[in-house]
């Protein structure tokens, strides 16, 4: 259940009272996690997944109400703002072109009489910070044009620019560093309101980040980028069974062997910061660590891709060693070589099992929860899956009749419980299920739907969807198969 998709009277989910009272519903429900999706700040296309820095935190989820307590806002000044029409859908146009002016307000009021903390917070996140807020800056004053397009020297990060730069946008830095300030300062709280009500946090690193980021503008050493600054080649996926192109990401690839030169620095300082946000950190396209697939830089499909090795257990040995033991699940989805399967093994992380990938009534599945062991994570379905009721109706005719002959789904249950029940009723350490699941929602509140772009990342639950009596029967369900926390 990512934060944007709780409800709000402001166009999208924040971090505020609604985020408090999920936390509530969870504990009242029985639950011990809850995961959300990349918190990072979106650009194009508004995917958490494609980010303008893999460190700084979404403007958007900062709560407008919760700033009006705090005297940074005043009620007028936002509340009667036109927030979109539609409660069941974030207009992500129209939240950019309202959230950042009003924003701008209570940074101002922030910085007239800064708290104490804000010097330390400016101090402590400095390696990230100074940079992320001149980019924004930049970007702002360059009509939000990528940072491949702006003038050499800014784009070369030639010292004399990026000095004038600092100069020439102080005013701006400062307001990107204090949006930094308000987010951290409310995540840090709902974390640890949720914390004390025995709810933890699931959160997702990408393994890629965008091009059209500050972390790769400032840190271009450490990706596969030509004299240009251009990549070389680029994430995605091979042309498979659903796709005969192939997705064809865009990101940009990391310079594997540099990066072990210098000891994996910029991923352990990656992981120790996503690790400060949540409990326990999901990572996204494991088996890129194996192999990962190259695709020419202009390329208009993933065709002409081809797998190169990827860093492997020298990485993870690395984050060990500077860290120390992390508390990881590994997304070990699709297409898996013997050589992943023994990274996961050599891991030690839990890897994922997706349901809805069970039911293939042609051939014998992994994904079946008989199959499983008990190291592993079990969803019903993902961010990228339709819901438990879009899948069977849109599954074939064959695999809806097996899935339901093989959990004995019925009517007067309901069915998305019964494919719930699967998740519940197996072995696998851990059960996730989704927000769209518990409220019995079909193909309408599927949160993405892979290499479309338009209608992703909108859903939003309608207030008052989460109801005590929805909870007591999460709990009852929960309790059956002895998954409620051991305090209960």
């Amino acid at each position: 259940m990512h934060l944007t998709s709780l409800s709000s009277p402001y166009g999208v989910g924040t971090m505020g009272q609604a985020a408090r009272e999920f936390a509530d519903f969870l504990a009242a429900g029985g639950q011990t996690y809850w995961q959300i999706l990349p918190i990072g700040p979106t650009s194009f296309g508004d995917s958490p997944y494609q980010s303008f820095s893999t460190f700084a935190g979404n403007p958007y989820l900062i709560d407008l109400d919760d700033l009006a307590e705090e005297g940074l806002l005043e009620r007028p000044e936002y509340a009667g703002l036109d927030w979109g029409g539609d409660p069941q859908r974030v207009d992500y146009g129209l939240l950019y072109r309202q959230r950042y002016p009003v924003l701008r307000k209570a940074v101002a009021r922030l910085l007239t009489d800064p708290p104490a903390d804000y010097p330390v917070f400016l101090a402590s996140n400095a390696a990230w910070l100074t940079d992320y807020a001149l980019f924004m800056s930049l970007k702002d004053a360059n009509g939000g044009r990528a940072w491949t397009e702006w003038e050499e020297p800014l784009r070369r990060r030639d010292v004399r620019a990026l000095e004038e730069a600092r100069r020439a946008q102080r005013e701006n830095m400062s307001f990107w560093q204090g949006v930094q300030y308000l987010f951290f300062h409310q995540w840090t709280a709902l974390k640890e309101y949720a914390n004390r009500k025995g709810v933890y946090f699931i959160g997702d690193l990408p393994i890629y980040v965008a091009l059209d980021s500050a972390d790769v503008w400032a840190r271009s050493d450490q990706f596969q980028l030509d004299e240009d600054l251009r990549p070389t080649e680029v994430a995605g996926c091979p042309p498979d069974g659903f796709s005969a192109d192939g997705q064809l990401w865009g990101n940009p690839l990391f310079d594997w062997d540099r990066m072990e030169a210098d000891g994996f620095s910029w991923w352990i300082e990656r992981i120790r910061r996503q690790r400060g946000f949540y409990d326990v950190l999901r990572i996204d396209h494991f088996r890129g660590f194996d192999s990962y697939y190259a695709i020419p830089y202009g390329d208009e499909n993933a065709r002409r891709g081809r797998w190169r090795r990827g860093p492997g257990m020298k990485l993870f040995r690395a984050v060990e060693a500077a860290l120390g033991k992390q508390n990881i699940i590994a997304e070990d989805l699709g297409f898996l070589t013997d050589s992943v399967h023994e990274l996961l093994k050599d891991s030690g992380f839990p890897g994922m099992k997706v349901l809805q990938f069970a039911f293939d009534s042609r051939e014998e599945s992994d994904y079946l929860p008989h199959n499983y062991d008990r190291h592993c994570v079990v969803y019903v379905g993902t961010h990228d899956n339709d819901t438990a009721l879009g899948w069977l109706a849109s599954a074939s005719p064959e695999d809806r009749e097996f899935a339901a002959d093989y959990l004995k789904l019925t009517e007067a249950e309901g069915y998305h419980w019964g494919l719930m029940r699967g998740a519940w009723s197996s072995v696998a350490d851990l059960a996730v299920v989704t927000g769209q699941d518990l409220l019995g929602l079909g193909s309408e509140a599927r949160m993405n739907t892979p290499s479309t772009l338009g209608e992703n990342w909108k859903w939003r639950a309608l207030p008052g969807a989460f109801t005590p009596e929805l909870a007591r029967r999460l709990r009852h369900e929960t309790g059956i198969y002895r998954r409620l926390p051991h305090n209960q």
